[in-house]
């Protein structure tokens, strides 16, 4: 099969399920008064048949914007609750509809450097889908980005392509030559021609599992600020690679199991914090009442603490 082929195939099996998110703006005119108009601000995709769509936290994150949702067929949806995450940039938008088209996540830890990747999004804010292609040129990547409309943030373990994105793009699916969903694209980084971010869809899965029992956002929570030691920084410091722990939050697991600043976890039960695994990483893919077995580095000496993971507090970012 030519690639074309399969670009038109993987297309045409998920392009249903994404939408294009819409903000209601009112302009004040000096002749006419105010007027409303709609605006593309960005684009989700359907992951529940009943009405559950995936966007980024930055696209749908202000508290009196009004907005809706077009789906490819033109129809257009009321959005009745947003759920945001704002610290894995991932929101999840409840619409009322039924038999909706849904798209199908791959696992994005088989994903690898060199396949293809497809970016379906709402492109400049238009109320249609673009399509652009390219390759998943690196994994694991740690990056600061601009959201389309400004804004700094960090993100970890994203997947990087050359797919073309711009800020109407933000919160599409990054599919693979199957037309399953790897990523959720992110960002562009700052000054870099054909740079593009994903968040991996791995990082969704556990929080829409745990919004579909709960019916909200539920985070697995171990209550530390860390840098993380690369083996640079660690040759450089002489200290060992790790999450260095900056600050424990008080009456947190973390503060609990005993952990204190200056404490640098080197392992959690088998996954050693290195460049390819972050603490937030590892904590992301627990579920709350988990016992973890911290394996610490304090002043030299390697200790062993428990920490059983908690649901992160709801005014927590």
């Amino acid at each position: 099969m030519n690639e074309e082929s399969t670009v038109i195939d993987a297309v045409d099996k998920v392009s249903p399920a994404v939408v294009s998110i819409v903000v209601k703006t009112v302009n004040f005119d000096y002749f006419s008064g105010p007027t409303t108009s709609d605006q593309g601000i960005g684009t989700g995709f359907i992951v529940d048949k009943n009405g559950l769509i995936i966007t980024n936290s930055h696209v749908v994150d202000d508290p009196v914007g009004e907005y809706t949702v077009v789906t490819k067929d033109g129809k257009t949806y009321e959005v009745n609750k947003i759920y945001l995450d704002e610290s894995s940039d991932l929101a999840i938008i409840e619409i009322t509809a039924r038999d909706l088209p849904v798209v199908e996540f791959a696992d994005s830890d088989n994903t690898k450097v060199g396949q293809m990747a497809i970016a379906i999004g709402n492109a400049l804010g238009r109320f249609q889908n673009t399509v652009t292609v390219g390759v998943v040129s690196g994994i694991s990547r740690q990056l600061q980005a601009t959201g389309g409309f400004g804004g700094v943030k960090t993100y970890e373990n994203v997947i990087q392509t050359d797919a073309a994105l711009n800020p109407g793009n933000s919160g599409g699916p990054l599919v693979n030559s199957s037309g399953q969903v790897i990523g959720i694209n992110v960002a562009t980084s700052i000054g870099a021609d054909n740079i593009s971010f994903a968040i991996p869809v791995n990082t969704l899965i556990p929080i829409l599992d745990g919004f579909l029992k709960e019916g909200r956002i539920i985070r697995p929570y171990l209550g530390v600020t860390y840098t993380m030691v690369t083996p640079e920084i660690s040759e450089l410091r002489d200290m060992p690679v790790g999450a260095f722990i900056s600050r424990v939050s008080p009456e947190s697991p973390a503060s609990k199991a005993g952990l204190l600043r200056g404490d640098i976890i080197t392992k959690i039960n088998e996954t050693t914090m290195d460049g390819e695994n972050s603490l937030s990483q590892v904590i992301a893919k627990a579920k709350v009442g988990d016992k973890l077995k911290l394996y610490v580095d304090r002043e030299g000496k390697e200790e062993i603490f428990t920490a059983e993971v908690e649901a992160a507090p709801e005014n927590l970012k």
